[in-house]
């Protein structure tokens, strides 16, 4: 599914809830979904941190160890 077809059907799915779903439903659904989004965000950018600090740690700890001259194995 490409991005246009995830926005159809996205618009699709909230036209069909709010055709069949009570205003009530709708707010609670709305405030749930908000949430979720935000939450998997939060998530998200947690995750890509951890990665990105790992990586970082990684690469400066080889440049340490051959601006140093040895390597992990040597100890």
């Amino acid at each position: 599914m490409d991005e246009c077809e995830l926005v159809i059907f996205v618009s699709t799915v909230a036209c069909s809830l709010a055709k069949c779903c009570s205003t009530d439903d709708l707010t609670i659904m709305s405030a749930v979904f908000s949430q979720l989004g935000d939450t998997l965000a939060t998530i998200l950018t947690k995750r890509q941190l951890c990665e990105t600090t790992t990586k970082n740690n990684i690469i400066s700890n080889l440049k340490d160890d051959n601006n140093s001259g040895n390597s992990k194995k040597d100890e």
